[in-house]
C-alpha cells in the first residue's frame, strides 16, 4: 500500500490542524443522535439483548419506504452509535421513509466477529419482511444505508443474493445501497485499519487473516460479489479513499455508481442533519435511493 495513502488517510482521521475536525464533528453526530426522537418501536430480530432494531414510521397512512440504516464504529462493541445514527433516521423520516436502525453484536460482544456479526446484519435486515405488514412498510421501495463500518454492512447485506446458501434467504431485494464514507472489502486494509481505529479490527472481525481465512474474507468481500439491479450510491469524505476500489469495481464491471462528494466534508458531518454536508446526504438519499438501476446491465 502506498505511504500517501496511509499519510492521506491519517490526516484525515487525527485531526490536522486546520480542518474540520477542530471542532470535533464527532461530538457533534453524537449531540444531534441524543436529541432524536424515540423510536415507535424496538423489535427484537434474535435473542440476544443486541439483536434488535428500531423502527420509526412517518405520519400518514402508508405504505412507506423504508431505509435501513446501519452505524459504523470500526467494527467495536466499544462506540455506542446505534442512537448516533438517530439524527438521519429522523431527517429521512422528514422526507417520508420509514426507517429500521438494526443493532448487531461487534468485536468484543460475546457472539460478535465472525460470523455472528454477519449473521445478525442478515437477520436484521430479514426480520423487516415479516413486520412489514403491521407497519404498512412498502418492500419494493427499500435503500440500505451505512455509514463507515455500517457502509462495508450495506454493501454486503445488498450483494447477499450473489451470496451462497446459508448467507442469501431473504425475500427482500433493495431498490439501491447508500454507502457513506466507508470501504467495499476488508483484507486490502488490514493493517491500515490499526492506523485508523487505533488498533486492529479486520482480523479480529474475521477470527484471522486473509492467508488463514481467504474463502471468509471472499463471502465477506461486497466488492467481489457486487449486486445486480440494485442502484449503487456513495458518499465520500476522510474514507473516500477506501471507497475507490469498490467505486472502481462497479466501474470496471460496466456499471454505474452515483457518487457525492460534499466539499470540505469530514467523516462525521456527512451523518450529521443541520449541517451543509449532512443536508446534502439527507438530500442526495431521498433523490437517488428510491429510483431503480437504469437497466439490468447497470450491474454485472
Amino acid at each position: 500500500m502506498h505511504r500517501w495513502f496511509v499519510i492521506a488517510c491519517l490526516a484525515s482521521i487525527l485531526a490536522v490542524p486546520g480542518q474540520a475536525f477542530a471542532q470535533d464533528p464527532e461530538a457533534a453526530y453524537k449531540s444531534a443522535g441524543a436529541r432524536a426522537s424515540s423510536p415507535l418501536a424496538t423489535i427484537n430480530y434474535g435473542a440476544d439483548p443486541l439483536q434488535v432494531a428500531d423502527l420509526r414510521v412517518p405520519a400518514g397512512e402508508g405504505p412507506f419506504p423504508v431505509a435501513i440504516l446501519l452505524h459504523g464504529g470500526c467494527f467495536r462493541a466499544s462506540v455506542d452509535n446505534r442512537r448516533s445514527i438517530s439524527a438521519v433516521a429522523d431527517a429521512l423520516g422528514r422526507e417520508g421513509f420509514a426507517t429500521w436502525n438494526i443493532e448487531y453484536r461487534r468485536v468484543g460482544d460475546p457472539g460478535g466477529g465472525w460470523p455472528g456479526t454477519f449473521e445478525d446484519v442478515a437477520e436484521g435486515v430479514d426480520k423487516l419482511v415479516e413486520i412489514a405488514p403491521r407497519y404498512r412498510l412498502d418492500l419494493n421501495r427499500v435503500t440500505i444505508v451505512g455509514h463507515s463500518a455500517g457502509a462495508f454492512f450495506a454493501l454486503w447485506a445488498a450483494s447477499r443474493p450473489q451470496l451462497p446458501v446459508p448467507w442469501y434467504g431473504a425475500a427482500l431485494r433493495p431498490v439501491s445501497v447508500v454507502a457513506i464514507d466507508g470501504p467495499g472489502t476488508l483484507a486490502p486494509f488490514v493493517g491500515i485499519d490499526a492506523q485508523v481505529c487505533g488498533e486492529p479490527v479486520i482480523v479480529p472481525l474475521m477470527g484471522g487473516t486473509p492467508g488463514e481465512r481467504p474463502s471468509e474474507y471472499d463471502i465477506a468481500s461486497p466488492q467481489d460479489h457486487l449486486a445486480p439491479g440494485v442502484r449503487q450510491l456513495a458518499v465520500t469524505a476522510d474514507l473516500g479513499d477506501f471507497m475507490q476500489p469498490y467505486i472502481a469495481a462497479v466501474r470496471a464491471s460496466g456499471g454505474t455508481i452515483d457518487v457525492l462528494a460534499p466539499p470540505d466534508a469530514n467523516h462525521f458531518d456527512v451523518v450529521t442533519p443541520g449541517t451543509p454536508n449532512g443536508d446534502a446526504v439527507i438530500d442526495f438519499i431521498t433523490a437517488h435511493a428510491l429510483t431503480p438501476a437504469a437497466d439490468p446491465g447497470d450491474r454485472r
